[in-house]
């Protein structure tokens, strides 16, 4: 008869283990019931949607007049986003990757951390200490980003709650509290440029072959304000970076151009618009277009609905297409573990906020 065995705790499984993977987006309503929530908290956050000092009085309004519209578009999409379905299943094929390839760290256990939707930060960090970790009894945790390129207003912003939630939840007992590393960052690993070039070539090879050559390719990310970009902050540069690094796998084998979507409210954004980029190439004859949703690891409203449903059905031509999202591909999730394991062999902690928001508060100031 097999022998039970005993129970994982902290120093019972390996020489640094268990370590727990962080991985830290935005989030989406599950379901349509929770549009009101995820934008009120979306528009609250100045990181985000800088409001100025309007932000408290301007956010709600903006959220509760953009609900009915925004449901009926998770509506289209299926009743929710897939983002939280794709991010635990993205983190718990990393961790077993990393189980494999980072014994001396194992067990590594998966959660997700969204800003604006459930499971939020602070419900993710109370199950961190009801598994075990903190609260008295260390452990080490690595908050990792699943935005690629980074942003004072995406990752700065999750770091930033991540910072509110452990004082909050730990401040009292720092010596036992959980020690924390960040992955703040990776727009251009191996792993990732792979995974979007394997993607790219698989819509190409749809087109005829005397046609592929001179399909675009246009490169689409989230937008930002044009006040956060012009505060110095590098999204724009590790965006142009991730796309550069991915036409240079392919050979540089066909016409591209990054182009921005997403913007909200009338304040000036980055652009040139996804929209517009479409309709101007549409309007000009060529009708060969592949979208590349560059800045997102998985499926949600901006690609299931703005893309597919706004801009490709609103192009009206079937050369119009997508390039499917990464959202289960081996090589991005191996690569996600590639990035994991060399941060875990790195050794690096942090020991102070600086570390958590970094740039976040240098690009605070105006």
């Amino acid at each position: 008869m097999a022998s039970v065995l005993p129970p994982v705790t902290q120093d019972a499984t390996s020489s640094k283990g268990p370590t727990a993977m962080v991985f830290m987006n935005m989030g989406g309503p599950s379901t349509t019931d929770e549009v009101g929530d995820f934008l009120s908290r979306l528009f609250a956050d100045g990181d985000l949607i800088p409001l100025g000092r309007l932000q408290s009085y301007l956010g709600p309004l903006i959220s509760r007049r953009r609900t009915p519209k925004i449901q009926k578009q998770y509506a289209a999409i299926g009743g929710g986003s897939p983002i939280r379905k794709w991010s635990e299943y993205q983190s718990s094929e990393m961790c077993k990757i990393l189980d494999q390839i980072s014994p001396e760290t194992a067990p590594h256990r998966p959660y997700v951390a969204f800003r604006y939707a459930n499971p939020l930060t602070e419900e993710m960090y109370t199950r961190l200490i009801e598994d075990g970790f903190g609260n008295g009894k260390a452990g080490r945790a690595v908050a990792f980003t699943q935005y690629p390129q980074y942003s004072c207003s995406t990752t700065g912003s999750s770091l930033n709650e991540l910072w509110k939630w452990r004082n909050r939840l730990e401040g009292k007992n720092p010596e036992g509290a959980i020690k924390w590393s960040v992955i703040d960052r990776w727009p251009v690993h191996p792993g990732l440029v792979e995974a979007f070039a394997r993607n790219i070539e698989a819509q190409l090879a749809t087109y005829p072959e005397e046609k592929r050559k001179d399909v675009v390719l246009l490169f689409s990310a989230h937008s930002l304000p044009m006040s956060v970009v012009n505060r110095g902050d590098t999204y724009p540069a590790e965006v142009s970076a991730t796309v550069y690094a991915v036409m240079q796998r392919l050979g540089f084998s066909n016409p591209y151009r990054l182009c921005w979507q997403s913007q909200v409210g009338p304040s000036a954004w980055l652009g040139a618009q996804t929209s517009d980029t479409v309709s101007a190439y549409v309007a000009q004859g060529q009708t060969d277009l592949v979208l590349i949703p560059i800045a997102f690891t998985s499926d949600h409203i901006e690609t299931l609905f703005e893309l597919d449903q706004e801009v490709i059905h609103e192009a009206g031509h079937p050369g119009v297409k997508r390039a499917e999202s990464l959202n289960g591909s081996p090589v991005f999730i191996r690569a996600l573990a590639d990035i994991a394991a060399t941060h875990l062999r790195s050794g690096e902690s942090c020991k102070s906020k600086k570390f958590f928001v970094g740039q976040s508060n240098i690009l605070s100031v105006s």
